[in-house]
């Protein structure tokens, strides 16, 4: 089983220089280590990295090298999210965009911060919604569109408060009087998701 770094958690540097001056592109670049690690960075230091993914201001783009694949796991999934979005009345390309940068809709993927399956649940957020196999994708799905649902309720459908709630937790958006907290991994987090939600939409109209 892959140990994954969250996607958006290697996105540190380019958060911290989004907040003072805007920045118009930052690529990610990946490899798998040789314990099936994988590493995300938008500061290649070492000769292992490849490009992973293009990220602009409106726009993801996914390098060649890791389209077709993650294109390949994304399809797979298509009903499985489509039958999740309609019984938890998420948007599809919502669930999608989450799924997509949380584990590259990769099911076994597992944080460093011990997050779990498709939608990264955390053991206790799975256990709040009754997930007690977070490696099942439909299972993982529910759970995590239901957690999705739930927020959007909390926050009035600020769309950009919920997916700040889901990356670093409901209560850390009310001590910051309901604004995305100043975590750079949650201030790269959430306009990452807004552009795959963004492209998703597209694909889908």
């Amino acid at each position: 089983m892959r140990n994954y770094r969250h996607i958006a958690a290697v996105l540190f540097a380019f958060a911290t220089s989004a907040l003072i001056a805007p920045v118009a592109r930052a690529d990610i670049y990946s490899f798998v280590d040789e314990d099936g690690v994988a590493h995300y960075t938008n500061v290649p230091d070492d000769a292992r990295f490849v490009l992973f993914q293009k990220t602009g201001e409106d726009r993801v783009e996914m390098s060649p090298q890791y389209a077709g694949a993650w294109r390949e796991r994304a399809n797979s999934f298509a009903g499985l999210i489509d039958r999740t979005a309609r019984r938890t009345e998420v948007h599809p390309a919502l669930l999608k965009a989450v799924i997509a940068a949380e584990s590259a809709f990769d099911p076994n993927a597992v944080s460093r911060a011990g997050a779990q399956g498709l939608m990264q649940l955390h053991p206790k957020t799975a256990s709040r919604f009754g997930v007690t196999n977070p490696f099942d994708p439909a299972a993982n799905v529910d759970g995590g569109a239901r957690y999705l649902h739930y927020l959007l309720k909390r926050f009035d459908n600020n769309l950009e408060l919920a997916l700040a709630a889901y990356n670093a937790g409901e209560e850390a958006v009310e001590r910051h009087g309901r604004h995305i907290p100043p975590y750079a991994e949650t201030q790269a987090y959430v306009p990452t998701v807004l552009r795959l939600y963004r492209r998703f939409l597209t694909q889908s109209s």
